[in-house]
């Protein structure tokens, strides 16, 4: 083999790896993005029906509409930001909500 050759053919099995390698990664790569996971849960006995909304294993709403009198109301739900314990510092999570006023 002459030393011209010898060197050109790494060079070429280089090359040849370098044109194939991106039409592979595309057919392999996953979809970027794509929708959340939302499951919606409603439990009704005699007194109450909750609906609850989840979004990626995360509550987003809680909604509670009496059977016998009261108004509906809304849990707001921890965000998974705030402390939960006794202290006070909760916030509003965990605690009632009455709308007065819907449009």
């Amino acid at each position: 083999m002459k030393p011209t050759a010898c060197r050109l053919a790494p060079l070429a099995v280089l090359l040849a790896a370098v044109v194939t390698s991106p039409a592979s990664a595309q057919t392999t790569a996953a979809p970027a993005g794509g929708e959340p996971a939302v499951q919606r849960t409603r439990i009704e006995d005699d007194n109450a029906r909750i609906d609850e909304l989840r979004v990626r294993g995360q509550n987003q709403s809680i909604k509670v509409q009496p059977k016998k009198g009261g108004a509906a109301y809304e849990v707001l739900p921890a965000d998974g930001s705030r402390d939960l314990s006794g202290d006070g510092t909760r916030g509003a999570a965990g605690q009632r909500v009455w709308h007065l006023l819907s449009f």
